[in-house]
């Protein structure tokens, strides 16, 4: 099998993790390539033998399977390079809580083992497409995790008029609106008081952040509609979020979001569920009271 890895460049008390992975992937005959500035940031703090290591420039890539050592932060970063390709993603955590990246290091070697004997699974998860009218976004328009306005700094709040195939659902009046994947409703729309999306449902959820209004609560729509928005700002612009990736835009410029054409793909072991994921990274049930 051939293995496209990538990861965090800050962390360097880490990076021993990559060192052993390296170590597996070649008992195993595989065949590595490591992006650039992973490969740069790992020359400078291993001492790692990278003998016979491809090494990815830009996002021409072709692997059976990419790896992303780092945390969810990490793995989104790794979802965007991966794009339309449709090469599943194995997430390895190093980070903190890591609902994509599940897989502890200390896992590794029993997760190849699995691997190489196919039993593992792989989960289809949906990406959103930002279009924006009257403005060149200049980032990666696709987001697995979630679409987000936000105002900018310490400006007043914006108001965010949002329409559902063309029909006005309402105008928010608030610091932001997050327009959240499944993936992603465990992550920023979570934090601010979103709701917990199953991944296989085909939802989207839309959260405001800190609305004006206490009568406006998130709602849930199917992931084929498309929303548009149109964003009113004191400061005559606005911040787009897209998986945490922002650029300011200017006011008057129509946002679309709708599902992306292609989907990203995670690989999962077979004996983890979203419902185990969920009780074990959200301490449902636990009880620590003496």
């Amino acid at each position: 099998m051939k293995f496209a890895i990538f990861g965090n460049t800050y962390q360097a008390q880490k990076s021993a993790h990559t060192t052993r992975l390296l170590e597996i992937l070649r008992k195993k005959d595989a065949q590595i390539c490591i992006s650039a500035d992973f490969y740069e940031f790992l020359k400078k703090v291993t001492d790692t033998d990278f003998t016979g290591v491809e090494v990815i420039e830009g996002n021409n890539f072709t692997a059976d399977m990419a790896l992303s050592i780092g945390g969810d932060g990490t793995f989104l970063k790794t979802a965007s390079r991966v794009g339309n390709k449709r090469i599943p993603i194995l997430g390895i955590n190093t980070g903190r809580l890591g609902f994509l990246a599940d897989i502890s290091p200390e896992q590794m070697e029993e997760a190849f083992d699995e691997i190489y004997q196919h039993k593992y699974q792989t989960e289809e998860r949906r990406v959103l497409h930002l279009l924006c009218k009257g403005q060149i976004l200049k980032g990666y328009p696709y987001g697995l995790n979630e679409i987000a306005i936000l105002k900018r700094d310490s400006s007043s709040m914006i108001t965010i008029h949002a329409y559902i195939n063309g029909e006005l659902l309402n105008s928010y009046q608030a610091d932001g609106l997050i327009v959240s994947t499944p993936t992603g409703s465990t992550g920023y729309s979570l934090s601010v008081g979103g709701p917990i999306l199953v991944p296989q449902s085909g939802t989207i959820s839309l959260t405001p952040v800190a609305p004006h209004s206490l009568n406006v609560r998130p709602i849930v729509i199917r992931d084929d509609w498309e929303i548009t928005l149109q964003v009113e700002s004191r400061s005559h612009n606005f911040l787009v979020a897209v998986d945490g990736r922002s650029e300011t835009c200017r006011e008057g410029c129509q946002l679309t979001i709708r599902k992306a054409n292609y989907p990203i793909y995670i690989v999962k072991r077979c004996q983890h569920s979203f419902f185990n994921t969920l009780r074990e990274k959200m301490m449902w049930g636990a009880d620590n009271r003496k």
